[in-house]
């Protein structure tokens, strides 16, 4: 097919225009590909960025969860007064107490010197659990007397008690009329024990 010359004028415009349309889609799918590839880069980044912060408050939430239960455990700790330094004179007390209150005939003790249990490795500084050994030797009026004893002791709130041994041995009969004599007679060792923190004392 050939164009006239008056054609060929005629279509010029058109192509020109069509010439600089092509241009111009050009153009926009380049820059349109490139804006493209800028924001999936952008995404990747964001996404990482939420990915971080998530671990980090994951994170932080598993460190909150970790100080709470050591501040549970030291409060019950607290609780038992089971640190710091050992409290003999309120243990004595205790004991007088309950001799008194529950009219135990005849009760001797004796605490022996604080012995090192355990030293559990910390930072800034060791954490150290002593046992001071209470040899405790009672008369009984019958066996139910040293359950209450050893009760008493554990609710005076004075120390952490753990019993370590108890023996009973018979000494008597049972009294008759008026009389009222130990049938009983029971030795225990008893370990009171406290929490020494190396760190809280600096």
């Amino acid at each position: 097919m050939r164009f006239t010359p008056d054609e060929l004028k005629r279509l010029a415009v058109p192509a020109l225009i069509m010439l600089a349309l092509l241009g111009a889609g050009w153009f926009v799918v380049q820059w349109s590909g490139g804006a493209l590839a800028e924001a999936k880069r952008a995404l990747a980044a964001a996404q990482g960025e939420r990915r971080e912060n998530t671990e980090r408050l994951a994170r932080i939430a598993e460190e909150e969860r970790e100080v709470k239960q050591k501040l549970d455990v030291y409060r019950r700790l607290r609780q038992l007064n089971i640190l710091g330094e050992e409290r003999r004179l309120e243990w004595a007390d205790a004991i007088t107490r309950i001799r008194t209150q529950r009219e135990l005939l005849d009760l001797r003790y004796r605490v022996e010197r604080q012995q090192l249990l355990y030293s559990a490795v910390g930072k800034p500084a060791n954490v150290d659990i002593f046992a001071s050994t209470m040899k405790v030797d009672l008369a009984l009026l019958h066996e139910e007397d040293l359950l209450r004893f050893l009760a008493d002791l554990r609710e005076s709130g004075n120390a952490y008690y753990q019993v370590k041994r108890c023996s009973l041995q018979r000494i008597g009969q049972a009294g008759s009329g008026a009389t009222i004599a130990p049938r009983l007679r029971a030795e225990c060792d008893i370990d009171l024990l406290t929490i020494i923190d190396r760190a809280a004392k600096r």
